[in-house]
């Protein structure tokens, strides 16, 4: 039995313009997101210092899901990434029901990515609404989407090293105050008797359990850069470097940032739970950096603005590979002359319209309940990739293929990530935080997924990548 890649190699419609700096970037930005600024300190908050252990733990969990990942895109680098894996290794229906879960999620998130970002620049500039800055930044990031696919890797280049030198010098400055070497600031915030003072696990160990879904939902995106590379002159190399430093990524940007602030910060501090201020803006300014609220914020607008732009290139990239399935309508395969899938980047965008319009009507709380229906989504999209690569390997040593780039100890850490996530959603559900997120986004899975069922049993569409 042979494989057939009839639909596994990345169309020559897109071109191959991202260089190694922009992958390296992008692997980078795909990791520091809004929610490690802003999502963080409520997740201390409820939390305690032993938020540490929540993100480690799902460090660890995104650092076997990138391995496995990487063995599949390694071999075979695809625009889909784990939606085409998946509709190989399981079938049509997996590869329909992930691939448009996983759009939904990028595409509702652009939604509130530029409604944070429409708040900063209107509480800086008052004289525009908060939805006209909306409709302008999601203007600008279209046309940016529409051009080239270098113009795509500039931009996040830039974007991703301002966010890693706004972390590197929080790092540097909070571990001066650690070792009592910052000269200003309350005297509270040195050392780290925080770290222990009231406690290191207050809330028990279930609080550290529920905090890993807003862990999750904040180390999400890791995986973008499997699909960015498919558009590189050397995938599988830049695929397996990226792969192999996400551990040194999430060990230095959140839990060496979630250790600095409750080391600093009381992790009840009611500064910490409110959006408005920000992990990041609560220890700089205990620590008597002046405007460190508006200096974080101008952080926090790059990191939305580019998390807006990888989601809006990952959405348009999805839609592609989908369509050249089958699996979506044929005109999301478009492509123009310079390699943009364009109608897919303006399709992508119809959440975020729907934001901008709820936003000048002041309906924007009808946006929130849509947001309800990710909150596990990351969950579910690592599960596909664990039985995709469990299915995969499997099926590719039965035919005697050589797999060059391998998940570790195989098929026993597969099983035990598989287990995990399954006892993490479970949990979840029972012990009642995050239930409604977990029924929510359940119930539009399973949708999508009776939706991908039905396409396959009446062969809807096209049905060509397969392993035969």
């Amino acid at each position: 039995m042979l494989l057939e890649e009839k639909t596994l190699s990345t169309s020559s419609t897109l071109k191959n313009g991202l260089k190694s700096r922009h992958l390296t970037m992008i692997s980078i930005a795909g990791v520091i997101g809004g929610a490690l600024f802003i999502g963080s300190g409520s997740v201390i908050f409820h939390t305690g210092p032993a938020a540490i252990l929540a993100y480690a733990a799902g460090g660890l969990l995104v650092m076997l899901i990138m391995r496995m990942l990487g063995e599949m895109a390694v071999a075979h680098p695809d625009s889909g990434s784990f939606s085409t894996y998946a509709d190989i290794a399981i079938g049509r229906w997996a590869g329909f029901s992930i691939g448009w879960l996983y759009w939904y999620f990028w595409a509702l998130l652009m939604g509130w990515e530029a409604y944070v970002a429409g708040k900063i620049l209107n509480n800086w500039f008052p004289l525009i609404p908060i939805w006209g800055y909306m409709l302008a930044v999601t203007i600008a990031l279209v046309i940016i989407n529409l051009m080239d696919v270098k113009n795509y890797g500039e931009f996040e280049f830039w974007f991703a090293l301002i966010k890693v030198v706004a972390i590197v010098l929080f790092l540097i400055i909070g571990s001066l105050a650690i070792m009592h070497l910052w000269p200003w600031g309350q005297a509270d915030a040195q050392g780290w008797s925080h770290l222990t003072g009231q406690g290191f696990m207050p809330n028990g160990i279930s609080s550290v359990v529920t905090a890993l879904l807003g862990v999750m939902f904040a180390y999400i995106g890791a995986e973008i850069v499997t699909v960015a590379a498919a558009e590189s002159s050397h995938p599988a190399t830049e695929i397996r470097k990226a792969t192999k430093s996400v551990v040194w990524r999430i060990i230095l940007f959140y839990v060496g940032s979630i250790f600095i602030t409750v080391c600093l910060i009381q992790y009840n501090d009611p500064h910490l739970k409110d959006a408005t201020w920000g992990t990041y803006s609560v220890v700089l300014t205990s620590l008597g950096i002046p405007q460190a609220r508006h200096i974080v914020n101008f952080v926090v607008l790059t990191s939305v603005l580019s998390c807006f732009n990888s989601a809006l290139y990952t959405c348009s990239r999805m839609l592609y590979s989908l369509a050249k399935r089958g699996d979506a309508h044929q005109i999301m395969a478009y492509t123009s002359k310079n390699g943009s899938p364009q109608i897919g980047v303006l399709v992508s965008c119809v959440f975020t319209l729907l934001a901008v319009y709820l936003t000048a009507t002041a309906k924007m709380n009808v946006y929130d309940v849509l947001m309800t229906a990710t909150g596990t989504i990351a969950l579910y999209v690592y599960l596909a990739i664990s039985f995709s690569q469990l299915f995969l390997r499997k099926k590719l040593e039965k035919q005697g293929k050589i797999i060059s780039f391998k998940m570790w100890c195989f098929p026993w850490l597969t099983y035990l990530v598989i287990a995990l996530i399954l006892a993490s959603i479970i949990t979840m559900i029972f012990e009642g935080t995050y239930k409604y997120e977990v029924i929510y986004t359940s119930i539009l899975a399973g949708v999508i997924l009776l939706m991908g069922m039905l396409a396959q049993v009446f062969k809807i569409g096209s049905n060509q990548t397969r392993i035969e």
